[in-house]
């Protein structure tokens, strides 16, 4: 029998200096598609897969983050009064129950691996999720979830990967395929951001993680890496050594968000996939004379 998996981490510390001056004041993670912040998808996608447990590990200028995630009294008394009772029951279903949220800070921008390394004691020795909200995914089920699924098969640890076209490769941390089907094989290595002629497949880590306690051990002890951060990937290649990892190639689609293109899709598709603007923006797309068939 397989703990079961009840935290997620959020690592939201980052400084977002692509979106740079949108981000001077306002967290890359607050920024909306559509009118949802990052932040709350990946939430909504944690709790769709049984996580009742949101630890964030922010930094400096991030304490909207925390707000979001806590009642406003003023607005909803608000709301209220004017009758608006769906926005007021939307409000409310995005939030987690009480004590059900913990924040920690990272302090020094160190890279993902001590960002995750941060939230060790109020995780502790349980196996967690790791979320990166930079990384949106649109899927039925979520991604978490289909990860989940193949956890309580397998336990261990689990990634979710996906396929780029290998001139990409140097760009994110590549796995090793064994056997097994996309719902869950072995992985047999990692590595970060290798040159292509050295990359061992195309199967790219997608920002989406379920992870053994032990890691923190290995954290702990881990030097610096890649762009000189220190790394999870290369905690995970350790681990590897010790428990066994499981990929799975999701279904679904995925925006990189912490791109100005990756972003700018996501708000498109998930306008497109409105019913309540759906129509009206594609009106709007017509009239730009784009070249482009709705």
């Amino acid at each position: 029998m397989h703990k079961r998996v009840r935290t997620a981490v959020f690592p939201v510390a980052g400084l977002g200096t692509r979106f740079l001056p949108a981000t001077k004041a306002l967290p890359k993670e607050m920024l909306t598609v559509v009118d949802r912040p990052l932040i709350q998808y990946a939430v909504d996608e944690a709790r769709e897969a049984g996580i009742e447990h949101f630890v964030f590990v922010t930094g400096r200028n991030k304490g909207v983050i925390e707000d979001h995630f806590d009642r406003q009294f003023e607005l909803e008394t608000t709301l209220e009064l004017r009758g608006k009772t769906a926005a007021l029951e939307e409000l409310r279903k995005d939030l987690p129950s009480a004590g059900r949220t913990s924040f920690t800070r990272q302090q020094e921008p160190l890279g993902l691996g001590h960002a995750v390394w941060c939230a060790r004691d109020i995780v502790g020795n349980q196996p967690f999720a790791l979320l990166l909200p930079d990384m949106l995914f649109k899927g039925q089920p979520g991604v978490l979830k289909q990860m989940m699924d193949a956890y309580e098969e397998t336990g261990g640890n689990i990634i979710a990967v996906e396929e780029v076209p290998p001139a990409d490769v140097s760009s994110y941390g590549v796995i090793a395929r064994g056997s097994g089907p996309d719902n869950g094989f072995a992985i047999t290595n990692m590595v970060e951001k290798p040159k292509r002629e050295e990359a061992p497949s195309n199967l790219i880590i997608s920002g989406r993680y379920i992870l053994q306690p032990e890691v923190f051990t290995l954290l702990a002890e881990q030097t610096k890496g890649a762009g000189g951060e220190i790394q999870i990937t290369d905690a995970m290649q350790k681990l590897m050594h010790m428990q066994p990892f499981t990929g799975v190639k999701y279904e679904g689609q995925s925006f990189d968000c912490g791109s100005k293109i990756g972003f700018l899709t996501a708000n498109v598709v998930y306008a497109l996939d409105r019913p309540d603007i759906r129509d009206g923006f594609i009106a709007e797309l017509k009239k730009l004379d784009l070249g482009v068939q709705f």
